[in-house]
């Protein structure tokens, strides 16, 4: 069975606190052998580092952009020095989200531009965060160092946004959301044009739990364990065959991330 990669695990989220360890080792049961836990705000950045050495996985480090009132040059020293962990492979979860804006949109795009350096500074690639933000996002990424690379994290845009990430030389990260048949639906339509080489899954969890599941998990909880039930979505709606897809993806967050 190939090892897979879930490459968005908010592994610090509270629904978490109390089963850790056991949410790692069912991961890994299921054939999810690693995973990367995201960082969103500065105040959680030390525990991220902290569960990823404990359980031998790797971290993002960044500012999501509903933090992205709280950036200062202090801020960026900070990141800087943490995002110099061996366990730390990408800066984010950064990006612009115009839906709810609780950073303005100014303050969003100062954050997320200092985090453009920040990635280039360390040749580190981009976990990316967009909604409602998809021609500011692009304007800023076309401006940037994007050599080390990047995934659109959770990418729920249409055909256009597709496009335009994919001619960045962006990767394309696909969540529990497909396996949705009411608001998945336009997803499920894109997901074959994505190329091979570009193609990421991932859980969110303890978010997006996959629609469709059985049994349904207690509280709706989400858990990385459940990212094999992703990809089958996936290849389905590819036409690939699972265990090819599995090895492609996992071959996918390797390179892109520089993990073994």
């Amino acid at each position: 069975m190939t090892e897979l990669v879930d490459i968005g695990v908010n592994l610090t989220d509270k629904r978490f606190a109390q089963d850790q360890a056991a949410v790692v080792a069912r991961a890994r049961d299921a054939g999810v052998n690693q995973m990367i836990i995201t960082c969103t705000a500065l105040e959680m950045a030390e525990q991220v580092i902290s569960l990823a050495e404990e359980h031998c996985v790797y971290a993002t480090m960044g500012i999501h952009p509903h933090d992205a009132s709280s950036f200062s040059d202090s801020t960026y020293m900070a990141l800087k020095t943490l995002a110099l962990h061996p366990r730390v492979v990408a800066i984010g979860e950064t990006g612009l989200d115009f839906n709810r804006n609780f950073s303005s949109p100014e303050e969003q795009m100062f954050a997320f531009s200092e985090q453009l350096k920040l990635a280039s500074e360390l040749r580190l690639p981009l976990f990316l965060h967009e909604r409602d933000a998809t021609a500011t996002q692009l304007d800023l990424l076309a401006n940037a160092d994007l050599s080390n690379g990047g995934v659109l994290h959770c990418f729920t845009g249409d055909q256009a946004a597709l496009e335009a990430y994919l001619a960045l030389g962006l990767h394309i990260g696909i969540t529990g959301w497909v396996c949705d048949e009411r608001r998945g639906e336009a997803l499920q339509k894109l997901v074959p044009l994505i190329p091979s080489d570009r193609l990421l899954i991932e859980t969110d969890a303890p978010y997006l739990l996959p629609r469709d599941y059985r049994p349904k998990p207690k509280k709706g909880r989400n858990e990385p364990s459940l990212l094999p039930h992703i990809l089958d979505t996936v290849a389905l709606l590819r036409g690939d065959d699972p265990a090819a897809l599995a090895l492609q993806v996992s071959l996918n967050s390797q390179a892109l991330f520089k993990i073994g």
